[in-house]
Parts: C-alpha cells; structure tokens; sequence
C-alpha cells in the first residue's frame, strides 16, 4: 500500500517525485534561447526559437504572442501528444491533429489575449531521428529516464517562459492532450509557478491500466521506475491541490479506463476540500473515446477564463 501523502508533506513528496526521474542534468546550467526567425500569422505573432534547456541537445520551440498584445500576457505551456507521430511535434499547437478540434490551439488562446509556448519534446518534430525505444535503452544505461528527461525540458523550458519581459510570471497554465495531458499534470505537480492545470484525454490511474491489461495503450517513454512503490496517480495530483485543475476523459478510452478516473475523482474531491479549494478540481466525463470533443474544446477555454 502506497502512504497517503498528506497537504503538509507536499514539498518533501515533489522532491522525492522528482528524485524517481532518473539522474538529470544539473539546474546550475543557466537556459538560454536563440531567435531563429520571427513570423507573423493572422493576429499571432510567432517567434521560432532554438533553446538551450538540458546540455544535451538544443530544443526548438515556438512562443507565440497576440500580435496586439505585447506585455504582461498570461502564458499557456502547451505539450504536444504522442499519437504515434514523430514528425508532428510542436506544429501541433499550429496545424493541430486528427483527435482534436478546429482550428489549432493557438488561435482561440492567441484570440483571447494568451501568449503559448510550444517545443518539440525528446524524438519528435525536429528532434526526430531516434526511435523513444532507442532514447529509452541509451539514458537507461546511463541511469536516465526518458520521461525525466522530457518533464526536465518542460520545466527549465518553464524557467524560460518566466524570465522574459513580456510575460505576466504569475498567470502560467499547463495543458495538453494524450502525451501533452500526461505532461500537464506532472508539470502542475513539481512546479508550483503553474497556476492552471487543464489535461485532456490521459488522466490514467496506473492501478487501472494494470487491472485491464492497457499497459502497451503507452509508449515506453511513459514509464519510470519504481513509481508505484511510491505514488499512485491521485497522489500526484493531489500535489496540484490546490490550484486549478481540470481534466477532461472519454468514457470509452481504452487509455483511461473508467474505473481509474472514479477513484482518482473521489481522492481529489477529498484533497480540495481539506485544502478549502473544493471548486479548483473538476472532472469532466464524455460520452467519446480518446479524443477532443467541441464541449472538450469550450469547457477548456470556459476554464482558462474562469482561472488564469
């Protein structure tokens, strides 16, 4: 039985989450960017960067901007999915992709005064070229996880997004849908500057998923060692408490099987009220599968407005 890990042990449990991720690289390294070129699409303001986070290999990125709006913006750290399209990458918060809505991420946030940032995580977009099998085996040998090393991205890419002049530091969302779900709520957990936590399509209780045989629904960037001996999935999130955070299921995906998201639902509920929050955490149910719906789409922004 995993210990129930209470509100008042919350920095002692992100350290000892963030310790499960393998040997990282140090944070002594300060993170710089390179403006690769600027761009401009319709309202938004697009500025393709190529940003130095790990000491590994450099990131691109996008940080997109209103073209109207140019100070103090509310910024959503946006990751993309997974769905077995390594060539997708961070053009998905431009272009977007078959399991979600139209138009792409960036416009309506773009249209409602939002900033977004977008990278290309480990194998994808431009940092293709290594199969997540391959990446997995390499950082194994050297006593790394992958998915540490893509959650260490997205946060020294959050020290970024935070240190420019034109941002509003306090208004910070994270969200995602499938991978960029999973992303999220790991995101909102360690890094307590993420005010808003929205996934979408991947809230996956682990216990569930090994009751229903789903393990190979992921990939194997997905999984860390020894985890269970330590977190269940409420536990993670409870780290969240008690900022917002909404997560948004289908009924019928396979990758989050309904029973999981009850009993994470029913800790969460308990979590928020102790913390005096019991309106910050919501779970929305839909009657689709593992994708975005237009409801999806508007309780997200409906969401956004209501607390960033």
């Amino acid at each position: 039985m995993v210990k129930r890990i209470m509100h008042q042990d919350s920095t002692a449990a992100r350290q000892q989450l963030y310790d499960l991720l393998g040997d990282l690289p140090s944070t002594d390294r300060p993170v710089s960017a390179r403006l690769i070129k600027e761009e401009t699409l319709g309202n938004a303001r697009i500025e393709v960067l190529l940003l130095d986070l790990n000491g590994v290999e450099q990131v691109p990125a996008y940080f997109i901007k209103p073209v109207n709006h140019q100070h103090d913006l509310p910024v959503v750290l946006y990751t993309h999915a997974h769905g077995g399209n390594f060539e997708l990458g961070k053009n998905e918060v431009l272009h977007g992709r078959k399991s979600l809505q139209q138009p792409a991420y960036y416009q309506p946030l773009i249209e409602r005064g939002y900033a977004v940032f977008c990278m290309d995580m480990w194998g994808f977009g431009e940092r293709r070229g290594r199969k997540h099998s391959e990446l997995f085996k390499d950082m194994l040998w050297h006593g790394q996880v992958l998915w540490g090393m893509m959650v260490f991205d997205t946060l020294r890419a959050t020290d970024y997004v935070l240190s420019r002049n034109d941002v509003d530091a306090t208004r910070l969302a994270s969200m995602g849908l499938s991978m960029g779900s999973t992303m999220a709520w790991w995101h909102a957990a360690l890094d307590t500057r993420v005010k808003v936590c929205i996934d979408l399509c991947c809230l996956t209780d682990y216990q569930a998923l090994r009751e229903t045989r789903g393990l190979d629904h992921h990939d194997i960037y997905y999984y860390v060692p020894n985890l269970l001996k330590h977190f269940s999935t409420a536990q993670i999130n409870a780290l969240i408490a008690p900022r917002a955070h909404l997560s948004l299921a289908g009924r019928y995906d396979p990758l989050t099987p309904i029973q999981g998201l009850k009993r994470i639902d029913t800790e969460l509920k308990r979590v928020y009220a102790n913390a005096g929050a019991p309106d910050a955490w919501q779970l929305n149910i839909y009657d689709t599968g593992h994708y975005e719906t237009p409801a999806m789409r508007q309780d997200t922004l409906e969401f956004l407005e209501a607390w960033l």
